[in-house]
């Protein structure tokens, strides 16, 4: 079998799907080469992730990234959302096939967007490292 039972579970029934009508932060990116589109939508209480709801277009992997990366970082702190790897999601999914892969890394980058958008709405100021793979990849794609 190709996809873990996780995979499987979390892209038949994913968690957190929709979207926030007055999110605190919103993060879109997508994957010009195989047309995933994730976008991630996060309420921000005292630095928590109170909420988060995903709209994602693409493949089951692409699903079942956001679904899985949506219940790690629900309830944390901002500090702890923004560690999260595309490692972390995939093995939280007990792994995804190698040329899947790709669907954490937009799970993740989707995430940094959206809070990178919280902050950038609030004035909040960030170190600009942080982001950096965020503004490197849109850098290549145009």
């Amino acid at each position: 079998m190709l996809y873990s039972e996780k995979v499987m579970d979390h892209f038949k029934n994913p968690r957190n799907v929709g979207t926030i009508e007055d999110a605190d932060g919103i993060g879109e990116i997508g994957n010009v080469k195989c047309g995933d589109i994730m976008k991630i939508y996060i309420k921000v209480d005292n630095d928590t992730i109170s909420d988060v709801k995903f709209e994602t277009f693409g493949c089951g992997s692409a699903i079942a990234s956001s679904s899985m990366a949506t219940e790690l970082i629900k309830g944390k702190p901002i500090s702890d959302a923004l560690k999260l790897t595309n490692k972390a999601v995939a093995e939280a999914l007990d792994g995804l096939p190698a040329h899947k892969m790709h669907c954490s890394v937009l799970a993740e980058e989707a995430i940094q967007a959206a809070i990178k958008d919280y902050y950038d709405k609030n004035g909040i100021e960030y170190d600009e490292e942080v982001f950096a793979s965020l503004l490197h990849s849109h850098d290549e794609e145009e």
